[in-house]
């Protein structure tokens, strides 16, 4: 059974600084993309970042330069580290596990920036 559970979110004030985490079990870690969704409220999920299985990375263009997504294939967890943290990036954020038609999500975890 595949599971992908976040954690690390919580409440930061604009400027601030957060790092997810999404420890994944039950899957060929190593052949999986991993990607990070958010969805803010009222609007629709959308992409943040990709790390891929050969370990390129791709930004949306909103987190470009302020966000890192990385992993630690050893311990099968994926990281978003979120630097310079603004308002309009508060959303649910969901790590994504995906490989040919096989798709997984874990549960979310709720980022709150504000002052």
């Amino acid at each position: 059974q595949v599971q992908l559970v976040e954690s690390g979110g919580g409440w930061v004030q604009p400027g601030g600084s957060l790092r997810l985490s999404c420890a994944a079990s039950g899957l060929t870690f190593s052949s999986y993309s991993m990607k990070w969704y958010r969805q803010a409220p009222g609007k629709e999920r959308e992409l943040a970042a990709t790390i891929a299985a050969a370990g390129f990375t791709i930004y949306a263009d909103s987190v470009k330069g302020r966000f890192t997504v990385s992993r630690d294939i050893a311990k099968n967890t994926v990281y978003l580290q979120m630097n310079s943290l603004k308002p309009e990036d508060t959303a649910v954020y969901y790590c994504n596990a995906q490989y040919l038609s096989y798709r997984y999500w874990g549960q979310g975890t709720q980022v709150t920036v504000s002052s």
